[in-house]
């Protein structure tokens, strides 16, 4: 059964691409969309966050909207290319090796989409960006292979995800107590200080405090956004049926988060990167309490960037972006990323 689509904020003229295809990656079929109005424009790989929750992904198709970035105008400027991580969304299938959900894999899945692009559109380079937990994956692309990237945008960037739980914790807390929350309190107590490695479920479940002090979305008189929002964008999309809108919020879910995924979680230290030799932007909410901006600040200010450097801070978002500010990151990808990045010579 198919859901009946919502309305396409934008079309694809003819002359352009609108493609949504399947691609074995690490000898897994994942499921990509690639959009353009000009196909001999610059290649931009957009990495989801999560891991399973693929948006931008192939639910973005003809979507202006995308949680992080907005879409409408993009396609104009760049070959888009958004993928369903392996088991996520389009790209779940219950044969996917469980212990094929590995950081390093991920990573790996990446790297090996790039050069499949590089290749088909005869493109030395490509823009990288990536959202939240896309971006553990991004900065360690970019990190490691600089040669193959004209420029790579880190969105709400992860550096170390025990480190960003401290900070996550310290925050909830004190949004309890000054609600009097006991509740919500004496499960964080229960649930001890990060790294959150024991099991799934306790992983998990420090999830559900951040979620009710609404971490992730920022709301005020005069800015007013929800989950809702970014959920609908799967009801509403083309391409996905009931199916997938289920497999993407329960059968993804539990087919991602593996012990050893967690344990992998607690070893990322990107911090430790002291150098990029590629272009790179950092852009973040300024109201973000889910994927704290404060360390991303103070590793950009150390970073050595020989081919150029930029934070910039959306004051009106959290960890999912005020469509207004969306649109702001849009705008800042042409204007910005696409120009100084394609006059560098490296």
């Amino acid at each position: 059964m198919r859901l009946l689509p919502g309305k396409r904020d934008f079309t694809i003229p003819a002359g352009g691409i609108d493609s949504v295809e399947k691609i074995t990656l690490g000898g897994v079929e994942q499921t990509v969309l690639i959009q353009a109005e000009v196909p001999t424009n610059p290649v931009l790989l957009f990495v989801h966050g999560g891991p399973c929750m693929p948006v931008p992904g192939v639910v973005s198709r003809g979507q202006d909207y995308a949680v992080s970035i907005a879409t409408k105008e993009l396609v104009k400027h760049f070959v888009v290319v958004f993928y369903d991580q392996r088991g996520a969304g389009k790209s779940y299938n219950k044969h996917v090796p469980a212990e094929s959900m590995r950081v390093e894999q991920y990573i790996s899945d990446c790297r090996e989409l790039i050069d499949i692009l590089r290749a088909r559109f005869t493109q030395e380079k490509v823009f990288l960006a990536a959202h939240s937990w896309g971006s553990v994956i991004g900065l360690s692309v970019a990190a490691r292979f600089p040669e193959k990237l004209h420029a790579y945008v880190g969105i709400s960037q992860i550096l170390s995800w025990t480190n960003n739980d401290t900070l996550a914790y310290e925050w909830v807390k004190g949004k309890a107590e000054q609600a009097d929350d006991r509740k919500t309190l004496t499960k964080l107590e229960q649930l001890g200080r990060p790294p959150y490695v024991k099991n799934v479920k306790q992983w998990t479940d420090f999830r559900q405090p951040l979620v009710k002090y609404k971490s992730m979305v920022y709301s005020s008189d005069t800015v007013k956004l929800s989950m809702m929002t970014g959920i609908k964008l799967f009801f509403t999309s083309s391409e996905y049926s009931l199916k997938d809108v289920f497999h993407c919020f329960v059968s993804s879910y539990k087919l991602t988060y593996t012990q050893d995924l967690i344990e992998d979680f607690a070893k990322i230290n990107l911090e430790a990167i002291n150098k990029l030799d590629t272009p790179v932007y950092f852009l973040h909410g300024r109201q973000d309490f889910h994927v704290n901006g404060t360390p991303v600040q103070k590793f950009y200010e150390e970073l050595d960037a020989p081919f150029g450097k930029e934070m910039v801070w959306y004051g009106h978002s959290s960890h999912m972006f005020h469509p207004d500010d969306a649109r702001a990151i849009e705008k800042y990808f042409i204007e910005t990323v696409r120009t100084r990045s394609l006059v560098t010579t490296r």
